[in-house]
């Protein structure tokens, strides 16, 4: 009885053994697929993060300088960011764009601030949900997530857009860069029925590094010559494209630019705007040493009254070659104990 309880014994644990041992191979090719699931995931995240860009602005610059322009997407050279209005297969303009881009949180939008700087704490992440509801944007709620028609999103009226640009220059790289990093479309409404004049009204900040890696996938067209999409939107910042007059500056004062003109007339306003173009324009050719000289400046900026310098300049010469060659001359036939020079001694020896 012994020996046939042992049997039994032995059958029973090489029976559990066989049906265990399969199992563990299935959990151990089921983790590897996990794996492999995860790792194929990794990599499409990666990929999305591959495009090409400028380079990051680096932290130790040695100068830079903030500069905020305002859009107008009904001049041509912004014309690409606003057409079409609607969606047309892969051509959408730039708000519906970003305004997808938020909608399914693939990337953050921030709040627009009273005093119109960007801030882009977590505590100033915009609630999706409260912006459609005031600026009365119709959306349906399923499923937790938030949905808006082609036909309801409020492209139309995005006709303007805020941006923020650091010029600066990387000592290390010895390069002059002017990067855009924020964006901000504006709404233009009516304020009544009778009033022809819009009113802006700022959406949201959204960081130009977030969204990078997208508008390196939304092609633009860049000419009304030739209708091939030849750039991307990414191209298009980073090349600088875009037309937009200066409204702002970083300031110890943190004030717009029309509240540090003298003045609230338009052309005092376009004059400093000039100005601080200017600035950024001679500090760049400062660096490169293309700065013409200040003391002929004159002649650059006259060719005429430079004509009759350089004239004037060689008849003075002229002039003062033929005294010193009378002069030379006088002295030659003087004493012959008086200096003379290695020419007239020469001329003596051959008489």
């Amino acid at each position: 009885m012994k020996r046939i309880y042992l049997l039994l014994l032995a059958a029973s644990l090489l029976t559990q053994v066989a049906h265990a041992q399969p199992t563990k191979r299935r959990t151990t090719s089921t983790a590897q697929r996990q794996g492999t699931t995860a790792q194929r995931q990794t990599t499409t995240d990666r990929a999305t993060l591959q495009f090409p860009t400028a380079a990051a602005m680096p932290e130790d610059v040695v100068w830079k300088r903030d500069i905020y322009r305002q859009l107008d997407l009904m001049k041509d050279a912004n014309a690409p960011l606003y057409y079409p209005v609607e969606p047309q297969g892969r051509q959408v303009n730039l708000f519906t764009y970003l305004f997808r881009l938020v909608l399914t949180g693939r990337a953050p939008a921030y709040a627009y601030q009273l005093d119109g700087n960007e801030s882009f704490d977590e505590k100033n992440r915009l609630d999706v949900k409260n912006l459609l509801v005031s600026r009365k944007i119709y959306f349906e709620e399923k499923d937790g997530a938030l949905q808006v028609a082609d036909s309801d999103v409020p492209s139309s009226d995005v006709t303007r857009y805020y941006i923020k640009e650091s010029i600066y220059f990387d000592q290390r790289a010895g390069t002059f860069r002017t990067r855009v990093t924020a964006l901000c479309p504006v709404m233009m409404i009516g304020s009544s029925e009778f009033d022809t004049q819009a009113t802006p009204y700022p959406l949201f900040w959204i960081r130009y590094d977030d969204v990078a890696s997208w508008l390196s996938r939304l092609p633009l067209m860049g000419s009304n010559l030739n209708n091939v999409n030849s750039l991307t939107a990414d191209d298009y910042f980073t090349l600088n494209r875009y037309d937009g007059k200066i409204y702002k500056t970083n300031n110890l004062q943190g004030r717009l630019l029309a509240a540090t003109v003298q003045g609230d007339d338009t052309a005092s306003l376009a004059r400093e705007q000039a100005r601080i173009e200017q600035q950024l324009k001679d500090f760049e050719e400062h660096i490169w040493g293309h700065r013409p000289d200040t003391t002929h400046v004159d002649s650059l900026a006259d060719p005429v009254k430079g004509q009759e310098r350089k004239s004037a300049s060689r008849a003075s010469s002229s002039s003062r070659s033929r005294r010193s060659q009378v002069s030379s001359s006088k002295s030659s036939k003087g004493s012959s104990q008086s200096a003379s020079t290695p020419r007239v001694s020469a001329r003596r020896q051959r008489r």
